[in-house]
């Protein structure tokens, strides 16, 4: 059991869960009521509190502003069978936000702070958590420099926050990608398997003119030859040809989703082929063409399980299989769903209880 640590709560007034629509929930607009907060300066976390959701007080010149020292993570809360509130893989991602943290010079958080902070506050918070299908309280922690100085160095001072907000389904139909061949996500050695908030501003213009093409989301390349497939959007991607899963091998350049590896180790365990490797944009489309690429989707928090319906490339769209025909990510995707609502075994011991 972890020592407890000590976070002041300050909770609101009046509270502004009456307001909201439980059934019809934008993705990421509604917050919830209260946010956490704690601040780093002289080499240690420190004024842990729980406060009203509100906006922020900064300096013009603080350097997040200005030079984007900044990481952050998503889960997902969300009320089971039983009506307990529990949060899915939630050590994962904390242990990610300290090798995101590590790449951008920002110092680590504690697990034991990000875990009992994120407890404290969905405790508070709990009655924020949906229950309706395909719902979840969405979970941001994230942490940004604060130094009051224009200069190009690592902060001294940084500030850790959690917010939360009721989301309904990321997205609401199967979705059309674009394979990118001329902009870049990522490059070896770069910042790319890190959750900096810099990466997804760099990929928003690109995705901008795809969008205007009639497509959801890109399928990234690789910077050298744009050659071989690395991420969908803001997902990892995989596919099924031939009856094996097949998704792009983790990297410097490809970020360690937690839903991935969810994916990855349900298939294993049912002793489905699995192959973690490069994956050309040749083979995909050779094997949309001879009818062997039975599925495509993109596996992340926001949407769990995405499912890929066309695949745009230099001009041609490649129609998949109906979502119906799907076995695999179907079936993935209910068994991770069953898990989460305490309706199968967590054998793998995903589920952290409040």
């Amino acid at each position: 059991m972890l020592d407890t640590l000590d976070i002041s709560i300050r909770k609101v007034q009046n509270s502004r869960i009456n307001e909201v629509d439980f059934n019809n929930i934008p993705f990421g607009k509604v917050y919830s009521d209260h946010m956490f907060i704690a601040d780093y300066e002289d080499g240690q976390w420190s004024d842990l509190r729980i406060v009203p959701y509100e906006n922020l007080s900064m300096a013009p010149a603080s350097s997040v502003i200005h030079y984007g020292q900044s990481v952050f993570e998503g889960l997902k809360a969300y009320k089971n069978s039983n009506g307990e509130a529990v949060v899915f893989r939630p050590e994962a991602n904390a242990k990610r936000l300290n090798k995101s943290a590590e790449r951008m010079c920002i110092p680590e958080v504690p697990e034991e702070l990000f875990i009992q902070a994120m407890t404290e506050l969905l405790n508070l918070d709990k009655d924020w958590i949906p229950n309706k299908e395909n719902t979840a309280l969405y979970i941001r922690p994230f942490v940004f420099a604060m130094d009051d100085y224009i200069g190009i160095k690592p902060s001294e001072k940084y500030r850790f926050m959690i917010i939360t907000c009721p989301v309904g389904a990321y997205y609401s139909e199967p979705v059309k990608v674009k394979i990118e061949t001329e902009f870049t996500r990522a490059a070896k050695g770069g910042t790319g398997y890190a959750k900096a908030a810099g990466n997804y501003a760099g990929s928003l213009y690109p995705a901008k003119l795809a969008q205007k093409q009639g497509y959801h989301q890109l399928v990234w390349t690789d910077a050298s030859e744009h050659k071989y497939i690395e991420e969908s959007g803001t997902m990892n991607i995989m596919f099924v040809i031939n009856d094996t899963l097949i998704t792009p091998e983790a990297s410097s350049t490809i970020l360690r989703g937690i839903t991935r590896d969810s994916v990855l180790t349900l298939a294993r365990d049912w002793g489905m082929k699995v192959e973690e490797r490069k994956v050309s944009i040749k083979e995909v489309v050779d094997a949309a063409k001879n009818g062997t690429l039975q599925e495509a989707f993109g596996a992340g928090t926001a949407a769990t399980i995405a499912h890929i319906k066309l695949i745009g490339h230099e001009g041609v769209d490649y129609q998949l299989p109906a979502i119906e025909e799907r076995e695999f990510s179907n079936k993935v995707l209910k068994a991770m769903d069953a898990i989460k609502l305490g309706e199968a075994e967590d054998k793998f011991e995903w589920i952290y209880k409040l």
